[in-house]
């Protein structure tokens, strides 16, 4: 019964995005079909083959042992934050039985620099620039979207924006609404390392590909846009500054560092003021006599019926739906950092991997601050006036990615 459930779910959220849709007739219904497909095939390959399964599980430990590398840093500098590794050295450590900042955070200062050393010396543009093609061409979706879909899984959904900037300005206000909608289901691959030390790696590896395709799907139903053959064409990653030079390596990699330690203090900063907030509604709803009510017994109430299309027990979809509210108020690592650990391995398998594929995404309201902030500084009045009119389809836009990728997983585990 559960399995039946959840593939009605499929058929609902697919339903969500169709009522959304700004051009009902405009959808191309074809190239939804071959995408809902595609991710079919993945979430299967991914979850129920053994090859599938020890493809993500290789790149999962991958993940794992770039952030074992960056623990021998961090034990440098800080060798009372990491005492397993000071004591057992960089191979032997459990990240679980240290701090946030230490176990999710601080290797970012080494995971970031080395994505950006890839795309100094173009390889990184390279891969993603072929699987968007490759992309494009499967599903007959426009070469630029296909491109920013995959390119933004890597690179993250602001620092896309920035390094597009000129290809935005030449498209229309519709197409970048798209891709403004786009950019609420990316993650960054350098962030990757920090997710798969909180929750299950396979599940955060395999969400990554099926959130590119998802995210094509949700925007090519609320937002179909036909795109002439001349206007379709793939922007690339500029690896040289304004005056036609290439910046130095050592100059580019210092960059990169800081910019990685400031990507940290935006994470931690949002952190440590969404907990307090929450707490503090919390305290809130006491001094107003409703100690039975909390933040995520609100946001849960509001989530349940989406958790419950998920196919399980009242009991773990009203667990699902609270993580799933939090989520989207505050962000990913709020929660990530409340289940680490004893929490998500007592839940049942189908749950872990429903909830680790859902929170694997940017999509809350805050991204969506970061979104319309990069493209005022990119596009014109026109654009910018209809990005920032169109806040809910963003939002909701993300949410239904995020589901739909849940779903498809969930399909395949029980």
């Amino acid at each position: 019964m559960y399995i039946a459930i959840n593939a009605l779910g499929l058929v609902v959220f697919l339903l969500v995005g169709f009522l959304f849709s700004k051009n009902k007739k405009g959808i191309h219904w074809k190239s939804i079909g071959i995408m809902v497909v595609i991710n079919l095939v993945l979430a299967w390959f991914f979850t129920s083959f053994s090859a599938g399964r020890a493809a993500i599980q290789a790149a999962a430990d991958g993940f794992s042992e770039l952030v074992k590398v960056a623990y021998v840093g961090i034990t440098f500098a800080l060798p009372n934050w990491v005492t397993p590794l000071a004591q057992g050295g960089a191979a032997g450590g459990s990240a679980q039985s240290m701090n946030f900042v230490t176990s999710a955070l601080l290797p970012i200062l080494m995971i970031v620099p080395m994505f950006d050393i890839l795309t100094y010396f173009g390889i990184l543009p390279w891969i993603i620039k072929w699987i968007g093609r490759g992309l494009s061409f499967i599903t007959g979706q426009p070469k630029f979207e296909s491109f920013f879909a995959v390119e933004m899984m890597f690179l993250g959904n602001t620092e896309v924006l920035a390094i597009s900037g000129m290809q935005l300005r030449k498209m229309s206000a519709q197409r970048n609404l798209t891709i403004a909608m786009m950019s609420m289901s990316c993650v960054t691959a350098s962030i990757i390392g920090a997710y798969v030390q909180m929750v299950p790696g396979q599940y955060v590896l395999t969400a990554v590909p099926i959130n590119i395709i998802n995210s094509i799907i949700v925007t090519s139903m609320i937002n179909p846009v036909d795109v002439a053959p001349e206007d379709d064409t793939i922007a690339t990653v500029s690896e040289e500054s304004e005056d036609g030079k290439r910046e130095p390596f050592f100059s580019f990699l210092g960059d990169s560092i800081l910019n990685a330690g400031k990507l940290i203090l935006i994470i931690f900063a949002n952190v440590v003021a969404f907990v307090a907030l929450a707490a503090l509604i919390d305290k809130i709803f006491v001094w107003i006599h409703l100690p039975q009510i909390s933040l995520e017994t609100v946001l849960g109430i509001i989530m349940s019926p989406f958790a419950f299309l998920m196919g399980m027990p009242w009991h773990d979809a009203w667990i699902l739906a609270q993580h799933m509210g939090m989520k989207l108020v505050t962000n990913e690592f709020v929660v990530m950092g409340e289940v680490t650990g004893k929490t998500i391995d007592s839940y049942t398998p189908h749950l872990r991997a429903v909830l680790t594929v859902f929170l694997t995404s940017f999509a809350n309201f805050s991204t969506t601050g970061m979104i319309i902030g990069a493209f005022k500084g990119i596009v014109g009045k026109e654009t910018n006036t209809l990005i920032s009119k169109n806040v809910g389809l963003m939002i909701v836009s993300g949410i239904l990615v995020s589901l739909l990728s849940a779903g498809f997983v969930g399909l395949f585990v029980w």
